[in-house]
């Protein structure tokens, strides 16, 4: 006959947040087990990817990691993603270039 097994917490409904595991004790006992919810993990604002060099936790683990273990060492580090850094960067450069290019354009008119 297969052995009962109960809640260990109060909370006694098959929610997202009670999610459990059967385990075998030493003694030979079955016993649930609560299985903590999976981490999502940090995406980048711009386009939704994964952010590499940062663990997946849940939020309330990241307030033990140092600094240095929740953001990377660049601009924009542990908010957005390599790739989105650099077409920032890339397109201030070439809005600035263009201003530059109509102030000579300008200047070329009045003479």
């Amino acid at each position: 006959m297969v052995q009962r097994v109960s809640y260990r917490r109060r909370l006694s409904y098959n929610t997202k947040s009670n999610r459990v595991r059967i385990s075998k004790t030493p003694g030979g006992n079955l016993r649930y087990l609560h299985v903590k919810k999976p981490a999502k993990g940090p995406r980048c604002g711009d386009c939704g990817l994964a952010l590499s060099g940062i663990p997946a936790l849940r939020p309330r683990e990241y307030s033990r990691l140092n600094k240095s273990q929740k953001s990377v060492s660049r601009a924009y580090g542990g908010s957005r993603c390599s790739t989105c850094v650099r077409t920032r960067i890339v397109r201030a450069f070439l809005i600035e270039e263009q201003k530059i290019v109509k102030k000579v354009l300008k200047a070329q008119g009045k003479k």
